[in-house]
């Protein structure tokens, strides 16, 4: 949300020598987070505002003119301009050298320079409303108008910022931090948040009493969804533009003016936070109803959308049907028009869940449901009538009230809090008198009574929707507006009465800093929803998946029950940057299976899991290094991370997985993921065009960390380890794990055989059809002596021995 700091100015008053980055630091500390906080004047460094005093052809290009303009200070600068509508005695938007501007209001800001346009010399340029970011509050009539600054009675010379009234402060407030707090969608909101921060006045807008005798008449037929409504019905106003001020301040905050019957209402809202709306009342048939829609009623918005309603949505309607959906839009039949003279204005108060759940049915936000989905009060319906009939009556001298309906038909009630001081100061860590408790309650508004250790609280309208309800939301308006950086550290002292070394937690970090730091892999972070592309493409069935009820786009829609299609997506993305890369992901996948609630029996949710999923892609040719690559960080993962080792088998091949690239994953009997080559149709339907791409996902749920008891101390070897290598003819479908198991299996080759490792594996012309040559490394050596050459040579012989005789090995020769 974007505020005007001149505008809050008219509610608080705030001293010129206000530090802006003091007040930022105290708002975000207090009470809402500020992102930003802009000097608006800024934007327009280098922008004065010029006159033209006579206008030339340019004598290279017929659309061109040569205009001589008054800058002030007695210069005047030839600027060449291709405006439609410039003429002589016009004030105009002159951007001077150094000046940032957008060429016809698109691209990349780019520095004015002094210039030769067609051979003539150009001093700055003569700006449209687009090319300053003015294209909302000065609409361009045509394509190549330039800004009309003849309103704006001010000197040439006059910086444009002060000339536009653009001296201002714009705060940017991030919407997540006051979620909860509905009083605070407005100026005035944060005006009172400023006044009681500071301990300053606020100044009060008053109600006022509208007494009107017509047959002007509002029903309310959903009184649980609809608690207060008023009707204000006004003859003698038309369609015009309103004050220049009021459009300035809404375009400051964020909204385009439109014209003065609809500009204010939008003003209004800005202001108080309670939206508005005004009909045309000629286009209201009998009276109005505010109800439940009709199943299948239909109804076109102002935007053009037509919507088919449900039961559940609730309606503005007159005698012939819908003419607004509440709270959210009004209808185009009700729309103001060029020729309305006679308006209905709505102030009304909608339950918050039934705006949120008709907003997301028809994926349809604005300013007004982003706020009455908020739960704002209905007694601030006062404040919106108030400033309404202030600017209707300011805008319009001829104006009359024809008919008033307020119509309130459930009285909000003020939240009332008891709280115990003796557990107010335990939990405050401080202890405060009675006097300054309750002087940080009543400067926010709150009606405040002592009893000894009680205190009865009443919580303002504005703040007994939701927001205030229990002891501890009191002690937190405390605790703020003390500051929580004049709280000082206390120690304190707790006793843990279980084992707080949580191994599978642990196990979790040890994976990933694995991944990250030792193999040098990526970490990502996906969505938790996929793309049906990948889906189709990597999982190939849909059944057990969840579905979003409403998907942040249409092929959007499935919840993730594998992390592959996401990383495949990732791959994709990737692929234009670089030929080799490795991403790892942990995150929680879903199943649409019942699951109970650890914390309510009665609460049944989807299934939830860990699970951790990889991706190796390469442009390289021979997907042997891919497999080995990813196959080894598989199988040092235990080792590093301290869990039980698991092992790899070929039981179930993987849809997406090559024909023969695959592994499944097991820790004991049971399967706990899959690694493999992704197959060349899967890749070409991902989008994968030119890298190999291994991938891995392991159940992580399943993972089993070492308890600290099973480690033991291994001596280093007090004699030395000599390495040795064998290259061996093998049949060409035998496998390393029946190799090793040959040589370091239950029954060794040879004792002095301490391990066997993989080198390298070659099919080649010197190797007979049907062979593979793979080359073993042997570490030998003995826990008694230094062994000799003889006797290294005579461990070596007796493993090629044993595997000519248990898989038919020859030595290779060549």
């Amino acid at each position: 949300m974007k505020l005007s700091l001149s505008w809050i100015k008219d509610y608080v008053e705030i001293p010129e020598d206000m530090d802006l980055k003091k007040l930022a630091y105290d708002l975000t500390m207090s009470t809402v987070e500020v992102e930003d906080a802009e000097e608006l004047a800024r934007r327009f460094d280098k922008m004065i505002v010029g006159v033209i005093e006579k206008i030339e052809q340019h004598p290279n290009a017929d659309k061109l003119k040569v205009c001589k303009v008054d800058i002030g200070g007695g210069e005047i600068k030839d600027i060449v301009c291709g405006g439609s509508n410039i003429k002589e005695g016009l004030r105009v938007a002159v951007s001077q050298p150094g000046a940032i501007v957008r060429w016809h209001g698109e691209g990349e800001p780019v520095e004015i320079k002094n210039a030769k346009l067609r051979g003539v010399e150009s001093y700055g340029m003569i700006c449209a409303s687009t090319e300053i970011g003015l294209g909302d509050l000065f609409p361009l009539k045509e394509e190549a108008e330039i800004l009309d600054l003849s309103d704006f009675d001010v000197p040439a010379g006059t910086p444009l910022a002060d000339a536009l009234d653009m001296n201002d402060i714009i705060l940017e407030i991030d919407n997540k931090s006051m979620t909860n707090r509905p009083d605070l969608w407005g100026h005035y909101g944060i005006a009172r948040e400023i006044a009681a921060i500071y301990d300053w006045p606020l100044k009060e807008i008053e109600p006022i009493d509208i007494d009107v005798k017509s047959d002007f008449q509002v029903e309310i037929d959903a009184p649980e969804r609809c608690s207060r409504y008023i009707g204000v019905e006004m003859s003698g106003v038309n369609v015009k533009s309103s004050p220049y001020k009021m459009q300035n301040r809404i375009w400051k905050a964020g909204m385009r003016p439109i014209n003065a019957l609809v500009d204010i209402t939008n003003y209004v809202m800005l202001a108080t936070g309670n939206p508005t709306h005004a009909f045309d009342a000629d286009h209201i048939k009998d009276h109005i109803v505010v109800r439940p829609a009709a199943e299948g009623e239909k109804l076109i918005l102002l935007n053009d959308e037509e919507l088919t309603l449900c039961g559940d949505d609730l309606v503005i309607a007159d005698a012939e049907g819908p003419v607004g959906l509440a709270g959210v839009m009004g209808g185009a039949k009700d729309s103001i028009l060029p020729d309305t003279q006679r308006v209905i204005l709505e102030i009304a108060n909608f339950e918050a869940t039934g705006i949120r759940r008709t907003t997301q049915r028809y994926d349809v936000r604005t300013e007004a449901s982003s706020r009455y989905e908020k739960a704002i009060d209905p007694e601030r319906c006062d404040q919106a009538l108030a400033m309404s009939m202030k600017y209707f009556t300011e805008l319009y001298p001829e104006m009359k009230i024809t008919g008033f309906v307020d119509n309130y038909v459930n009285k909000l009630e003020r939240a009332h809090i008891d709280v115990d001081l003796v557990w107010l100061e335990k939990r405050l860590g401080k202890h405060m008198t009675d006097d300054e408790i309750r002087g940080k309650l009543e400067k926010m508004g709150f009606d405040v009574e002592i009893n000894g250790d009680n205190m009865h609280v009443v919580a303002p309208t504005w703040r007994s929707t939701g927001d205030i309800s229990i002891k501890d939301d009191i002690m937190e308006e405390i605790a703020r507006m003390y500051g929580y950086d004049n709280f000082t550290a206390t120690s304190f002292t707790t006793s843990f009465t279980e084992d707080i070394n949580q191994k599978d937690k642990n196990l979790i970090r040890n994976i990933k800093e694995y991944l990250a730091f030792r193999c040098g892999m990526q970490e990502v972070y996906t969505y938790p929803w996929m793309n049906d592309v990948y889906v189709n493409a990597v999982l190939q069935n849909t059944d057990g998946i969840l579905r979003l009820s409403t998907p942040p786009a249409p092929d959007l829609g499935y919840v993730r029950s594998s992390l592959l299609p996401n990383l495949c997506e990732a791959v994709v993305k990737n692929e234009r940057y670089f030929n080799d890369f490795s991403i790892f992901e942990e995150a929680q996948v879903f199943f649409d299976r019942n699951y109970t609630s650890p914390y309510d029996e009665t609460e049944s949710l989807p299934e939830q899991k860990k699970h951790i999923g990889a991706a190796f892609a390469s442009s390289v040719k021979d997907v042997t290094i891919l497999f080995r690559e990813a196959k080894g960080v598989l199988e040092f993962m235990p080792r590093y991370t301290h869990m039980e080792a698991f092992e790899f088998k070929k039981e179930e091949k993987p849809v997406w997985a090559d024909d023969v690239v695959w592994l499944n994953i097991y820790l004991g009997k049971e399967k706990i993921g899959d690694m493999g080559l992704l197959s060349k149709k899967v890749s070409m339907e991902c989008g994968i065009k030119n890298l190999n791409t291994m991938l891995f996902e392991l159940d992580a749920t399943k993972l089993k960390p070492l308890p600290s008891r099973t480690n033991k101390f291994e001596h280093l070897p007090e004699y030395p380890e000599t390495e040795y290598d064998i290259s061996m003819l093998f049949d060409a479908d035998a496998t390393w794990d029946d190799i090793y198991d040959v040589i370091m299996g239950k029954k060794k080759a040879s004792a002095l055989v301490k391990e066997a490792a993989f080198v390298d594996e070659y099919r080649g012309k010197q190797i007979p059809e049907g062979k593979k040559s793979v080359t073993i490394r042997l570490l030998i050596g003995s826990n008694e002596k230094t062994l000799t050459s003889e006797e290294i040579e005579s461990a070596a012989e007796i493993v090629m021995k044993k595997l000519g005789k248990k898989m038919n090995a020859e030595l290779r020769t060549q």
